[in-house]
């Protein structure tokens, strides 16, 4: 039943538990559960229907190129089994040339077909995030395990830490002061989200700021609470995503390769289209290149085992290519710009007065502890103030530093291991101490059983007190804090939190010397500034501070003790945390990655614009981009930087205008509907879009941009299933290499098509210049076969490995209606393949005209398929019955007069003196292997008689070789022709 569901987030929970009629301490009823069964169905992603695999099959041989063959195809088994019928001797080389056309239109088939059945296991990767069970209140009794597909709106739920959410829920009860949920994968911010129950007045606005709301498929990092299911299956969030990839799926175009080529192929079919109807089997095997695809998937597979090389694992291969002509880079902020890995940057504490401070800059953006220190650090004793805050630091700390063999990562709140990181590189003050934990250190290289960081100065300070109670971090006194026993048999409160909130319980500020003075007015304004500068460059700011008079508190020790009542609520926290003396103020962020500001320079030189667009909040992706220099020094933010809503506000001419200006922009705050809509409106006004991202939320703007790019390491499975291309080290520069790499393939490819168009415009020459001239066909479609899938596909392939040029991402994208081949490169092949199929016919012929008065004509008897052997009675008959030794000297002359073409598409413009053919030993290499399978069917009997030739003598071979040689000569007059005047202006107007 389509419905829409109310605005739970807007409403009180008693508004929401009486418009789902349930109570909160009793539950659904079994009876409720199934009529709402009924009405809103399983709670599950649908099931969307697979196509069937016939019609992916058919929809393969949806070609020109395709469909000209497999007519090719038929009329060759039609010929085959009339000629069968006349000659009882024809046997099996009769079927030889269709059941190749067959093959190669078969293997074609299966790998479309391979590759499309990939397409949608996006869909099955979103299935898997969602939750199996839940704990679940049922007339009044709770079941501990319920499966999540049976969940219905109303039910009551209990969540607690590493729980999944089952569904879509509105907060109803906290059962800690705290419940924190990671959310990232789907709404794209970077920290877990803090929730409540209190209800958000905004009917209209975006998942971010739905604060007492829990969404299918997140997690709880932090507290438990009791929750009321709103939305059910495709009703959830992560339902409407499916949705949108499905719908993106659907409009999924084409490569602008793929374009090209099927232009191409439209005009080919144009031009051979009456001729074929003439002479169809052959002339349709000579026009098309039926290697193309095979070769283009070749060159495209060594494309990306080079990208794999650099980080970027390609899974779709045409994504190669297209890489090549992307002009506009919307790419994803947290993990891809930055880290993803807060570190702390900068702290301060005051100096040996009130109206002094310390600031300290740190180094390293990742949780390692050996990356980066901090600058100028000189106090490896510390002062009192010092010590104070590392033990702040390392104690009131709930976070713990893993490695997973590669990457150190966070467990807990990324905030509090980012302040572990700090402690370690702050060190201890007690000398042997730090000798010996820099020992073990190295020693154990900061892994225990891989797996478990060994922070040594965290250690000796955790050590060195012991934690007795934990009040817990609320959205009120916005702090957290914990009481330790000090070796001196003192208890100590050691509290962190909002700097704001914190300075308002603080009445004392300690020192660099460890005294401790009131505050007073021009030391509030000392902090108020410096907090002022830290905030402005975009850190998250987290003061310090301790209490040595816990009153009541100061004997306590366990659960037992008399005030324990208290610290069972949090109301009581507030007083507890009063009265503070204040020690600092940390300063953390997500780095930006040090290579991205290159990388963005990069594609400014290229002509590529980078769009950010990001879950996260707006202010935090505006200090990000101004460091990466997302924006020239003169650009100001305006009409450069929105959230996703003020964006959609705009009328659709606005959202274009803004769009199409050259330059950064950011996008903050955006849903997965915004991305969406960004990319499909680039893609509306001609741009090759590319697309970043790592969550659960990027998955529908992925699976519809050209080119989607999903993160390998921080990366949802949804978004790697939905993506083109991964990347193995989630860094943005590695888009940029990828995209040089995409643009080197794109012109190699280019050198291959037009190497084998011009010599298959030979092959289509050589045909009609023998029905002009009334002789027998100089070869049968099956050697023209040979010639185009074996003996052409290596060095086509081989092309492939042509050197980049230097200046290759020096030069703007190119436009993707540009011409594959401009006039003047049609012209120049127009003249070789003129001069490959006189060569071939001429080779062919010799003195044709001739042969009635030839006398003392000889040729040496030689054996054909069946043991008939010709002797030539007749000179003429060498033309006629005995031709096998004439198409032999014309497919090797065609052969030849090949593997020299394939010399000239090393460069379209330079001369084999400025790129000589060792630039590329791969071609050489190609060359051989083509001339020698082209030797092994001319002296292998059996071969030889299925593809109707017989063997060359060495001075047939001289006058091979000295037929085709000339190819090179004329391509060399065109290319100094097209570098020294007009042709290469026209050219270059054209392209």
């Amino acid at each position: 039943m389509e419905e829409k569901p109310f605005p739970a987030w807007s409403w009180s929970v008693e508004q929401c538990l009486k418009e789902l009629n349930v109570k909160l301490d009793k539950g659904l009823s079994c009876y409720e559960v199934e009529k709402r069964r009924e009405r809103y169905g399983w709670n599950e992603l649908a099931k969307e229907k697979g196509k069937p695999l016939w019609r992916s099959v058919l929809e393969q041989f949806d070609d020109m190129l395709v469909k000209i063959l497999l007519v090719a195809a038929f009329i060759s088994f039609i010929l085959a089994y009339l000629h069968a019928g006349e000659s009882v001797e024809a046997g099996f080389e009769a079927y030889v040339e269709p059941l190749v056309i067959v093959l190669i239109l078969a293997l074609n088939a299966i790998v479309g077909v391979w590759q499309e059945t990939n397409a949608e296991k996006a869909l099955e990767a979103l299935k898997e995030m969602q939750c199996e069970s839940g704990k679940v209140l049922r007339d009044g009794y709770m079941m501990p395990d319920l499966p999540a597909r049976e969940l219905v709106p109303g039910d009551i739920v209990e969540l607690r830490v590493g729980d999944k959410v089952p569904a879509d829920m509105r907060v109803a009860v906290l059962k800690t002061s705290t419940l924190r949920v990671e959310q990232s994968s789907l709404t794209g911010e970077a920290m877990p989200v803090l929730k409540g129950t209190a209800p958000i007045f905004m009917y209209d606005c975006e998942l971010q700021a739905k604060e007492n709301m829990v969404f299918a498929g997140t997690t709880v990092v932090n507290g438990s609470c009791i929750c009321i299911v709103i939305s059910t299956g495709m009703k959830t969030e992560i339902g409407k995503i499916q949705k949108q990839i499905h719908e993106a799926s659907l409009e999924e175009s084409d490569t602008p390769l793929k374009k090209k080529l099927d232009e191409f192929g439209g005009r080919l079919t144009t031009a051979i289209g009456l001729a074929c109807l003439i002479i169809a089997v052959a002339l349709a095997v000579a026009a098309i290149p039926e290697g193309l695809p095979a070769v283009i998937t070749t060159c495209l597979a060594l494309g990306t085992r080079k990208m794999a090389q650099k980080n970027a694992i390609v899974r779709k291969l045409p994504s190669v290519e297209t890489l090549g002509c992307t002009t506009v880079i919307c790419s994803d902020k947290t993990g891809t710009l930055t880290t993803n890995q807060m570190s702390a940057t900068e702290f301060f504490t005051l100096g040996g007065k009130t109206t002094s401070s310390r600031v300290f800059h740190v180094e390293g953006t990742t949780y390692d502890p050996k990356d980066g220190g901090i600058v100028d650090w000189t106090c490896y004793n510390m002062d009192a103030n010092l010590q104070a805050m590392a033990e702040i630091c390392a104690v009131c700390n709930d976070a713990g530093i893993f490695c997973d063999g590669r990457l150190f990562r966070a467990t807990g709140l990324p905030t509090e291991a980012a302040l572990k990181v700090l402690v370690e590189k702050m060190g201890v003050p007690d000398a042997k101490a730090r000798d010996k934990i820099r020992d073990m250190q190295l020693a154990a290289n900061y892994l225990i059983d891989r797996s478990t960081v060994k922070l040594g100065s965290c250690e000796w300070w955790t050590k060195r007190v012991k934690r007795l109670a934990t009040l817990e971090f609320d959205r009120i006194r916005k702090s957290m804090s914990v009481i330790v026993r000090e070796p001196n048999g003192q208890n100590r409160l050691l509290v962190k939190g909002a700097v704001e909130s914190l300075l308002e319980r603080s009445s004392h500020v300690q020192l660099a010397d460890g005294s401790v003075v009131p505050i007073d007015e021009p030391c509030k304004q000392l902090l108020s500034l410096r907090l002022l500068e830290m905030s402005s460059k975009g850190l998250r700011c987290l003061g310090l501070a301790y209490k040595d008079d816990l009153e009541e508190f100061s004997d306590y020790y366990a659960e037992n003790h008399p005030a324990h009542k208290k610290l069972l609520d949090p109301a009581y926290y507030m007083s507890i945390e009063s009265d503070l003396v204040f020690v600092g103020v940390a300063g953390l962020r997500d780095p930006p990655r040090e290579e991205v500001h290159q990388a963005i320079e990069d594609c400014r030189g290229a002509g590529i614009r980078v769009m950010v667009i990001t879950g996260d909040n707006k202010s935090t992706a505006e200090a990000i981009c101004k460091e990466i220099k997302l924006f020239d020094e003169a650009e100001g933010l305006r009409g450069r930087s929105f959230t996703g809503k003020e964006f959609t506000a705009l009328s659709p001419s606005e959202q274009m205008e803004i769009l199409s200006k050259p330059g950064g922009k950011v996008f903050s705050r955006a849903e997965p509907k915004h991305k969406q809509d960004i990319v499909r409106m680039l893609k509306d006004m001609g741009e090759i879009v590319a697309m970043t991202g790592d969550g659960v939320n990027d998955a529908p703007a992925l699976k519809l941009a050209d080119i989607g790019i999903a993160m390998g390491i921080t990366g949802t499975e949804v978004a790697k299933e939905a993506s083109d291309m991964v990347l193995a080290d989630d860094n943005f520069s590695t888009i940029v290499s990828a995209v040089a790499e995409g643009r080197s393939i794109y012109n190699n490819m280019k050198a291959f098509i037009r190497y084998m168009i011009s010599s298959n415009v030979g092959e289509v020459i050589s045909i009609f210049l023998t029905a002009a001239l009334g002789i027998p066909e100089c070869m049968i479609p099956v050697q023209l076969l040979w010639v185009n899938l074996v003996t052409d596909g290596p060095p086509a392939t081989a092309l492939g490995f042509n050197p980049a040029d230097v200046d290759i991402m020096r030069k703007p994208p190119r436009k993707s209606n540009d011409a594959l081949i401009n006039s003047w490169v049609l012209f120049r092949y127009l003249v070789i393949g003129s001069y490959v199929g006189i060569a071939t016919v001429g080779i062919f012929l010799r003195n044709w005209g001739e042969c009635p008065t030839w006398s003392n004509f000889t040729v040496t008897p030689y054996q054909v398929g069946g043991g008939r052997m010709i002797t030539f009675a007749n000179p003429c008959d060498y033309f006629s019955a005995g031709k096998v030794k004439a198409m032999t000297l014309s497919l090797s002359v065609l052969v030849a007069i090949e593997m020299f073409n394939s010399l000239n598409a090393l460069s379209e413009d330079n001369s084999l003196v400025t790129m000589p053919p060792w630039r590329n030993p791969w071609l050489l290499a190609a060359m051989s292997v083509s001339f020698g399978l082209h030797c092994v069917i001319l002296y292998v009997p059996f071969l030889a008689n299925v593809f109707g030739i017989v063997p060359l003598s060495l001075k047939e071979w001289f006058l091979v070789i000295l037929v085709s040689a000339p190819v090179i000569l004329i391509d060399e007059a065109l290319k100094f022709v097209g570098r020294s005047g007009g042709y290469r202006a026209k050219k270059e107007k054209l392209a």
